[in-house]
């Protein structure tokens, strides 16, 4: 997912009831919802770099328990700053003045921080790019495919329960009510168990989609694995990929009227030959990052361009499609290039328009 909803769900995990247990809960769990896409950092080095990394080590079980550490960590400095040059003695207020807080528990908020790394890992799974989580023991990516990586709904359903508590909070000291101490906590559970019911649904929904797809008839030919990525806001659409064994045909499905939509043209794309220009741009770092990573890989030898550089190029077909915050089909995201001289060698590599130094 982006960033700000995995902020977001820190947050409210934490006003959940976590924030009752432990001070700093809060602060730690909406660092650690977002502190796995740290990996961007290796951006510093390159596109290639940065795709290579990208869901890698920050993203496995193995590596959560050393990135809570050091998000405890982090809170543990913050709060020495806190408290840097007040006196204990001086500082005192009595009890009837006190603001309730939560007591200090660092042991509690590290396990609260592994349950929002947690959340982090969840909230990828869910979408078509995937995860590894079980690196280095097993390279295989795992990918729900049931929520795009933006999906309004649960955005509005996190915002909604960060917001609400202090906007009825308003209200409330307006008629002269009483501010408790730790206000949103079933706003919070609310959002959290309707996201739990709209990932239930749409992957029901996701299953109904695999199935049209695996039905449908492309020109009798037999299907061996399909593919359903998702759209945002309507559960019920979905954009699919058949592999034949000669080409892959995308299609649009509406499982609620079971309808499965295709252009027998325009949706075919035949599996492009291997030619020597390939065979090599496969070896290249970026190509073997790239296999590595994608499902529905097309790698294709385009010829010449204008600079005399045979062009190979790397797209993956989950991402062809256009949403009202992607053009998939127009700029394919995720999408690279190698380009090689007369000697096929390699003189250029580009990933995503930026080419790697």
């Amino acid at each position: 997912m982006e960033p700000i909803t995995h902020f977001m769900t820190g947050a409210v995990l934490a006003r959940s009831g976590f924030n009752r247990k432990a001070a700093y809960a809060t602060l730690a769990m909406t660092l650690a919802a977002e502190a796995p896409d740290l990996d961007t950092l290796w951006a510093i080095r390159g596109p290639i770099a940065s795709f290579q990394h990208h869901r890698g080590w920050t993203h496995t079980f193995i590596g959560l328990p050393f990135e809570a550490a050091v998000i405890v960590g982090f809170v543990w400095l913050f709060h020495r700053w806190r408290l840097r040059g007040k006196d204990p003695q001086t500082d005192q207020q009595p009890l009837h003045q006190r603001k309730q807080t939560a007591p200090i528990r660092w042991g509690l908020l590290y396990c609260f921080s592994l349950i929002a790394l947690l959340s982090h890992l969840l909230l990828d799974w869910t979408n078509t790019y995937g995860i590894r989580p079980f690196f280095p023991f097993n390279p295989h990516w795992y990918a729900g495919s049931i929520v795009f990586i933006f999906e309004p709904v649960i955005f509005i359903l996190l915002l909604t329960a960060l917001v609400a508590p202090s906007l009825f909070g308003l209200i409330n000291s307006e008629i002269g009510a009483r501010k408790p101490a730790f206000r949103g906590r079933g706003w919070a559970i609310f959002a959290l168990l309707a996201i739990v019911a709209l990932w239930a649904f749409r992957f029901i929904e996701h299953g109904k989609a695999l199935q049209l797809a695996q039905t449908t008839d492309y020109n009798a030919a037999p299907v061996s694995r399909v593919f359903a990525s998702p759209f945002p806001l309507n559960p019920f659409h979905w954009e699919t990929i058949a592999e034949t064994p000669q080409f892959y045909q995308l299609a649009s499905i509406d499982t609620l009227n079971n309808l499965a939509t295709t252009n027998t043209q325009a949706d075919v794309f035949y599996k492009p030959p291997t030619t020597l220009a390939t065979l090599v741009a496969k070896r290249s770092w970026l190509g073997e990052a790239y296999l590595d990573w994608s499902q529905y890989p097309i790698v294709t030898d385009t010829g010449s361009n204008e600079e005399g550089l045979t062009t190979v190029t790397f797209r993956d077909l989950r991402f062809f499609y256009n949403t009202p915050f992607l053009s998939g089909r127009q700029d394919p995201p995720l999408s690279g290039a190698v380009f090689l001289n007369a000697d096929r060698r390699i003189v250029r590599m580009e990933l995503g328009n930026r080419i790697q130094h």
